[in-house]
């Protein structure tokens, strides 16, 4: 049996507003081990945010339960309607274990990066010389130490946001919730972020829950990944399972784009050589994983089967240290042969899609 550091059950949230009612989520269960980065990915508007906001009762559900690192933080009875919460004080406490960043930052702009790190442990009971170690101490794990003395308005959105990751680590959290944070950066500054974030996870063992419309970010760093839609889970498991097999038409979307396996299809699917296929030729797409990329199948399709195989573009990904890949590529023979080879192809585990061609 696992012991979750969070565990949402049956989660609902129900928002009523003049003559509607909006269902925001719709029993959600989610199980965050200790150390996941989990990623829950989603566009605009599927309840992601709403459903993060109750891992610390920043959004209270409508009914199911909410249990972090032990403790019941909600609890609702079904069959009487009872809800049981945490007492104020006691959520209180427990909340400074878990840290939020968000994509605005939400800095003191009057107030130096040093001052806004510091605000954080208003409330602490350290001495005030071990909080002015303590601040300096995370300004350089984000590597901000030579800003310590400038104000928001002197730095880049990527410095905004290690100062609020740097904000959000004062009280020595076992959870990060990060909301959004990367989707104000452009793509470098995102991906630096991301390596913060995974060097947190490994050097300080947190938890993080990533909270992002962008399957790219999830790819980068996360161990498991849930997609929602309209306030649900549509699919979820480990990043090797979503990537390699996504049965959800949604996540294959994010996956595609991602991957830019998208891009290359619509651009390749414009190029005289696949716009004017001839009969015997089919226009495909094989994905595999793991193993299955160390064998030299394609160069053995000819050899075995008289099928020709160009290959016109090709992408591998290492996900939790296996590879993914994807090929795009025109076979050519008969019919016979092409559904021999396809054949041997799919015995060794590798999708076969036909983009163009064939009956």
């Amino acid at each position: 049996m696992t012991n979750p550091i969070i565990a949402l059950d049956n989660i609902n949230v129900t928002f009523h507003q003049k003559k509607r009612t909006i269902s925001a989520v719709k029993d959600v269960s989610i199980h965050i081990e200790r150390g996941d980065v989990f990623g829950i990915v989603g566009y605009s508007g599927a309840g992601k945010s709403t459903l993060v906001r109750v891992i610390n009762l920043l959004q209270e559900p409508s009914s199911g339960s909410v249990v972090v690192n032990n403790k019941t933080f909600f609890q609702s009875d079904n069959e009487t309607s009872k809800k049981t919460r945490i007492a104020t004080k006691d959520l209180r406490n427990r909340r400074r274990k878990i840290g939020m960043i968000f994509q605005h930052f939400n800095l003191l702009n009057e107030r130096t990066v040093t001052e806004n790190v510091a605000f954080a442990l208003l409330h602490s009971k350290l001495s005030p010389q071990k909080r002015t170690e303590k601040v300096q101490e995370l300004l350089e794990l984000v590597d901000l130490s030579d800003r310590a003395e400038q104000y928001p308005a002197q730095l880049s959105g990527g410095q905004k946001q290690r100062v609020a990751i740097a904000r959000a680590l004062a009280n020595d959290p076992e959870i990060l919730i990060s909301d959004e944070a990367t989707s104000a950066l452009d793509p470098k500054t995102t991906n630096q972020i991301l390596s913060l974030l995974k060097k947190l996870n490994e050097e300080l063992g947190l938890t993080i829950v990533l909270i992002t419309h962008e399957m790219q970010a999830v790819k980068e760093i996360a161990n498991k990944v849930a997609v929602m839609q309209d306030g649900e889970i549509i699919e979820s498991g480990s990043l090797l399972e979503i990537f390699a097999q996504p049965t959800q038409q949604l996540t294959k979307e994010f996956i595609e784009t991602a991957t830019n396996i998208d891009k290359a299809i619509a651009t390749i699917s414009a190029q005289p050589l696949v716009k004017n296929l001839a009969d015997n030729e089919l226009f495909v797409r094989l994905a595999y994983v793991g193993a299955t990329t160390d064998e030299p199948l394609i160069a053995g399709l000819f050899r075995d089967f008289q099928v020709t195989a160009n290959i016109l573009y090709g992408n591998v990904e290492i996900l939790q240290n296996t590879p993914v890949g994807s090929l795009l590529v025109i076979l050519s023979g008969t019919d016979d042969q092409i559904k021999a080879a396809t054949s041997t192809l799919a015995d060794h585990h590798v999708e076969i899609e036909i983009l163009k061609g064939g009956k």
